[in-house]
Order: C-alpha cells, then structure tokens, then sequence
C-alpha cells in the first residue's frame, strides 16, 4: 500500500482566488484568510480598494489583491508571477471569476456567446494549466473551480452560460484524472442561487417563483459556498477528487 504522503498545513499555505473582490469569491478569500492561508484576491479591476478591504482584516503581510483578467493569458501570467514571487508558492486555485450575457438563443450573436465561454471557461483552463507548473514541481495542490446548478440542469436565455459551466464540470474531471498522482485534486462547487447583486436586482415575482422550487425555501449565502470550498482545500481532503458538490438547497440533486 503506497504510504500516506505528508502535506503542508493549511495555514501553511497560498492561495490565488480569481474574480474575488466581491460576493462568492470575496467570501471565499475572506474564509480562507481566518484558517491562516496567504490570499491573493485575484480582480479585474479596483484592486486598491480592494487592498484597503483586506488590510481591515489582516494588514497586508497575509492578504493581497493582484490584477487578473481571466480573457488575457498575460494577465494570468503577471498574476500568478506575482503570487510566486510575494511568497514562493501557490497550493490553492479558486476559479470563481465569472460573466453572463443572457438571452434568448435567437437573439443571441456569436460575441455574447464566445465572451462568455473565453471567460467562463477558457479562462479556467489558462488558470489551470499556468498553476500545474508549480502545483507538479511540489507535487501538490488543490484546485477548485465555482460552477452554476445550471451547468446540470440548463436555463432558458443562458445557454452560453450554462455551456460554459457544464464544460468546467467536465474540464475539471478529465484535469483530475491526469493530475491525481501528484498530490493535486480538482473538484467543482456548483451553486443554486446565491444571495449576490444579480439576484438581489431580481423582481419580486421572479424571485418568488425561484423561491418556490427550492426545497429549503431561501437564497444561499456566499459563506455557504466559501465552506464547501473550504473542504475540499484542506490537506485532509485528499481523497476527494473530480467530484462535483451541489450548494444549491435542495434545487437540484445529481
């Protein structure tokens, strides 16, 4: 039996969040900061700010925003330059970074689909292969990309959107496959409806009706998700790769 491999604690290690200067991936970054992790708060835009949010929670020695267009290779590049740099390694990738441009399949041009596929999936696979350089050579990591319950179960007017998540679930298991004997997992979160400035601009009726086909009968929160990624990051999570985990109330269940 092949002997049980020895991992850097948790608050021994470093992460790089894409798209987390706001809702789920700021509560991701956010969770991660309180178990002891070195965060790199990965954002498109407005990272001072960004900067002054973390430094209210931890100074600048264990937190820090750093540019990343998740559409520029270089970008990427630059980023995760400056994660190895800062400090020496990067143990966790969270590919929350993530757009939508919903309408009806007829009225929808060939832009509105190829943005959101090169963001919301190409984007993942130019994260992941940039952070499995560094990942092999330590021969360890932990990679965990965010998803959509409709990735499973499709949306009428999003069928870009649910394309490009239902292709991260099946990106990430075939990664996982090739990458599980050098100590790095690859799994998916696949949120229902999370309490975020999108569904807080719902109207009344349609959140409503939402509301209705969820058994638990309320929005998730950001921290719901931060939590079921905070799992499948920790060193004790081994043994769990390739695996999809629903966040959804009951919404959906594979």
């Amino acid at each position: 039996m092949k002997e049980q491999e020895t991992y850097p604690k948790l608050s021994e290690q470093v992460a790089l969040i894409t798209g987390a200067n706001r809702g789920i991936g700021w509560a991701i970054g956010r969770m991660l900061l309180d178990a002891g992790v070195r965060v790199a708060f990965g954002c498109r835009t407005g990272a001072d700010a960004v900067q002054e949010r973390i430094r209210g929670l931890s100074g600048d020695e264990r937190g820090a925003a750093v540019l990343l267009d998740m559409s520029d290779s270089a970008s990427i590049e630059a980023a995760l330059d400056s994660v190895l740099h800062r400090w020496g390694r990067v143990d966790i990738l969270v590919n929350n970074a993530g757009i939508v441009r919903d309408r009806l399949l007829l009225r929808m041009d060939e832009a509105e689909f190829r943005e959101v596929i090169d963001v919301n999936l190409v984007g993942p696979f130019r994260m992941v292969k940039a952070v499995l350089r560094p990942m092999m050579k330590q021969r360890y990591g932990r990679i965990v990309s965010i998803s959509s319950v409709v990735g499973s179960t499709g949306n009428a007017g999003q069928a870009n959107y649910a394309a490009s998540k239902g292709g991260l679930e099946a990106f990430s298991k075939s990664v996982a496959l090739e990458v599980a004997s050098r100590g790095i997992t690859v799994n998916v979160v696949a949120p229902g409806f999370i309490e975020t400035d999108m569904t807080a601009g719902l109207p009344e009726n349609v959140t409503s009706g939402v509301l209705e086909r969820i058994p638990v009968r309320r929005f998730g929160r950001g921290e719901e998700i931060a939590h079921a990624v905070r799992f499948l990051v920790d060193p004790a999570a081994g043994y769990i790769t390739g695996a999809v985990v629903p966040v959804n109330g009951g919404l959906y269940m594979p």
